[in-house]
């Protein structure tokens, strides 16, 4: 999708018009660290962070976008993973419960408690085929999961969570309470078991403070998108600028491959093949439907289907996302949601509430990924371990210089992981540790307020210039990293986009300057909700691109070409049509 740049024209930003491109050439100026990091995923960029605090001389490196591949691509949800207890995981169900709680306290502008419904159909199904699938990691035909068995996996779930109840714990409610809260719901149903977990409303922009955390440790942290790992030899980890395909070496003494599904694939173009990873493709498709929003009442419903699936039907972003699939899929191939799918989430909504129909033009975005699982071989894809290991192997060509695979890892466990992998790191290059990440805020999350009274002490404070509505949604957008945005407009007219309210020129402009925007979706897909929430038009986005233009002194060439690619890219990968965006003047 890269397009050619031309040459570089001074904008009225001065030095924003080089964008990320000044990373690279600082890179260029100086090609060696004690450890790259390959992979802008939020694995790679925890990683990345933790390091940078312990002083490491470290670099990161993503061929595209960060959180532009898997970690884009999740169900918005961190969750201890309750079914994990049925593969036998209990040291990951722990953590992951221990890290959800923890990344509510330090994160908490993206990450809140999720009120979760399962309904139920029935008392006592699966009680007998439940313990042959512990045993063998083995389905055989799909069993329902009645109220019993879901009663004890989701005592044993709230007893992980003994560190102070970050959520509450789990509730059971009979037909007749169940409907009179969801009415909606099917009728047949038995029995609701209410639990929570945690919503994740924007993971690229928590991943986004995640790197900018990293990068504030100081100049021996650096990092590149658009920069991609090619190949390792004597000389380091050959990479390649994905606007001028120019190459150069950086050296290091640990090379970490946290691509994510894409760590086979990366092994090979290093030289190193590997065959660790079998991950399987999750869709979502994103509905605007008001009375499927209003079904929902506000919770996520989440249950198994007769075909043994997970099944989500989520409100996020006065939206409601449907999902996900759990399909074989190859690499070398994109990750896109199919019409088999869509079927397929349109079935599951009329299993739940069977009175709201449904149809394809209500679906405003869809997209897919692939989860970084290991290769299980004959083992279903929903047995496959969710957990996380570390593989090392010696550089031969550059001696003293160790390469590790992350394999594995999910969106609940960063942190933990990022310290895991970052202790062995430590340990190669004769490191101690100086600081854990353990509670320690994230970006925005640092001094967020937490309670009604401490919101209200903040709006007041920083809504003079802008008004309290404004700020409260800033807050909300960016949590007190808003205050950043804040300081650098105070005194400037701002006004809301043509095109979309609320947004405004100035808030646009911003991210543009400040969050490594190199391409017209890195903003549309990544930096904003925009596409996600299905409120791209042709003229908003003809109207973004104006500002990236403007911004990143883009030539009209370049302004088209990026307006090109971006149509093709949501077209082919997310199901907006060229025909739902009106042809470029």
């Amino acid at each position: 999708m890269s397009a050619h740049p031309t040459t570089p024209q001074r904008s009225e930003h001065g030095d924003a018009a080089a964008g990320a491109r000044l990373e690279i050439a600082g890179l260029r100026a100086r090609p060696t660290a004690e450890v790259v990091v390959i992979g802008g995923g939020i694995n790679g960029i925890a990683t990345f962070r933790d390091l940078a605090l312990q002083g490491v001389d470290v670099v990161l490196v993503e061929r595209d976008d960060f959180v532009s591949g898997a970690s884009s691509a999740s169900s918005h949800m961190i969750h201890g993973g309750i079914r994990y207890l049925e593969n036998g995981e209990f040291r990951l169900v722990r953590e992951s419960v221990e890290e959800r709680n923890g990344l509510i306290r330090i994160a908490p502008h993206y990450v809140k408690p999720l009120q979760t419904t399962v309904p139920i159909y029935s008392t006592f199904s699966g009680i007998l085929s439940a313990p042959l699938r512990f045993l063998t990691h083995r389905r055989g035909r799909a069993t329902e999961r009645g109220a019993a068995l879901i009663k004890t996996g989701l005592t044993i779930y709230d007893a992980f969570s003994r560190d102070g109840g970050a959520v509450p714990r789990h509730a059971f409610h009979g037909r007749r309470r169940s409907l009179a809260e969801l009415p909606a719901l099917d009728p047949a149903v038995k029995y609701t078991a209410t639990y929570y977990d945690a919503s994740m409303h924007d993971p690229e922009r928590l991943a986004l403070d995640v790197l900018f955390d990293g990068l504030a440790a100081g100049p021996h942290a650096r990092a590149a998108n658009h920069l991609g790992a090619v190949g390792l030899g004597a000389d380091g980890v050959r990479v390649r600028d994905g606007l001028t395909g120019e190459e150069f070496d950086i050296a290091a003494d640990v090379v970490v491959n946290a691509s994510g599904p894409w760590t086979d694939l990366t092994n090979a173009g290093l030289g190193r093949p590997s065959t660790f990873m079998g991950g399987t493709k999750g869709s979502h498709i994103v509905l605007d439907h008001p009375e499927l929003l209003a079904a929902t009442a506000g919770r996520e419903i989440f249950f198994e289907h007769e075909d043994g699936r997970i099944v989500l039907i989520y409100p996020l972003k006065g939206r409601v996302m449907v999902g996900t699939t759990d399909l074989e899929h190859d690499m070398r191939e994109p990750a896109v949601c199919t019409e088999d799918e869509v079927d397929y989430f349109f079935d599951l909504i009329a299993h739940v509430f069977p009175t709201i129909r449904v149809e394809r033009s209500q679906i405003v975005y869809r997209f897919s990924g692939v989860r970084p699982l290991p290769r299980h071989d004959d083992t279903q894809p929903g047995f496959v371990s969710r957990d996380y290991r570390i593989e090392r192997a010696e550089v031969s060509e550059r001696p003293g210089t160790t390469l590790l695979s992350l394999v594995g890892g999910k969106w609940t466990t960063f942190r933990a992981l990022a310290e895991h992998l970052s202790d062995e790191v430590l340990e190669l290059i004769g490191r101690d540790r100086l600081r854990s990440t353990k509670g320690l805020a994230i970006g925005g999350g640092a001094g967020y307020p937490t309670t009604d009274d401490a919101r209200r002490v903040w709006l007041a404070s920083h809504g003079d210039e802008v008004g309290r509505d404004r700020a409260a949604q800033l807050l909300e957008r960016y949590g007190t990293r808003a205050e950043a945005f804040l300081a650098a407009i105070e005194g400037e007219r701002d006004a809301p986009l043509e095109h979309h309210p609320d947004y405004t020129r100035l808030e646009i402009a911003w991210l543009l300057r400040n969050e490594r925007v190199v391409h017209l979706p890195d903003l549309v897909l990544r930096r904003t909700s925009i596409a996600f929430t299905g409120t791209l038009s042709a003229p908003l986005l003809d109207e973004l691109a104006d500002a990236a233009a403007r911004v990143l002194a883009w030539s009209v060439e370049r302004r088209a070409q990026e307006v090109a690619a971006t149509r093709s890219l949501l077209a082919d990968r997310h199901g907006v049509r060229l025909r739902d965006l009106a042809p470029a003047a």
